[in-house]
C-alpha cells in the first residue's frame, strides 16, 4: 500500500466517497471518511488529498483541510465534487471566491462532476434546493442558464464519472 499518499474525504450525498474510493484503488492507497482522519493517522504522509463538496459556493469543509494539512506537514491536494457541469468560467469564480491567490498557486485543486441526490440529502439541504427550484420557477426573462439550471435541479441525477478522475490521478503518480 502507498503509504505517502493518504485520501480524506467529506461526503453527504456519496459522490465524493465514490471518486476517494475509486482514486485510492487506482493508487493504491488509504481513503478515510473525515472523521476517522486525525494527525496520528496521517504520520508519515507526504500528500494529503482532501475531497469535499461545493455547498452554496463554499468549498465545504475547507478550514479542517487546511488544519489536518498543517498538523500532518503534508503536501495539500484539493478535490471537490457538485452537481453542476464543469464551466471554466464558472469554476475560475469559485476557486477565486473560496482560495486565496497563494493557495491557488500552491494547492492544487480539481472539480469532478457528481450530481444530486435529493433521497441521501439532509432536510435542510432539501429545503434549500425546493427553494432555489421555486425561485428559478418564479423568475421571469430567464436566461438559458436558468431555464438549465432549473431542469437539471428537478430531481436527482449522477453524472460521475471515474474518467474525471484522471487529471488528479496523474498528477498524484508524478508526486514525489
Amino acid at each position: 500500500m502507498n503509504e505517502s499518499i493518504v485520501i480524506v474525504y467529506r461526503s453527504k450525498t456519496g459522490f465524493t466517497q465514490r471518486y476517494a474510493e475509486q482514486l485510492a484503488g487506482e493508487l493504491g492507497c488509504a481513503a478515510w471518511a473525515e472523521r476517522d482522519a486525525g494527525p496520528e493517522r496521517l504520520r508519515g504522509c507526504r500528500t494529503l488529498v482532501f475531497g469535499t463538496r461545493a455547498h452554496a459556493g463554499r468549498v465545504d469543509g475547507l478550514k479542517r483541510a487546511l488544519r489536518l494539512q498543517r498538523q500532518s506537514s503534508a503536501r495539500l491536494v484539493l478535490f471537490v465534487t457538485g452537481a453542476m457541469p464543469g464551466d471554466a468560467a464558472a469554476l475560475n469564480a469559485f476557486w477565486r471566491q473560496n482560495l486565496t491567490e497563494e493557495q491557488l498557486r500552491e494547492i492544487p485543486h480539481f472539480y469532478l462532476q457528481g450530481g444530486l441526490c435529493y433521497e441521501r440529502m439532509g432536510p435542510v439541504d432539501r429545503f434549500l434546493m425546493r427553494g432555489f427550484a421555486a425561485m428559478l420557477r418564479g423568475k421571469k426573462d430567464k436566461t438559458p442558464e436558468d431555464e438549465a439550471t432549473e431542469r437539471a435541479i428537478a430531481h436527482s441525477f449522477d453524472c460521475s464519472d471515474p474518467a474525471f478522475l484522471r487529471p488528479l490521478a496523474e498528477l498524484l503518480r508524478e508526486a514525489p
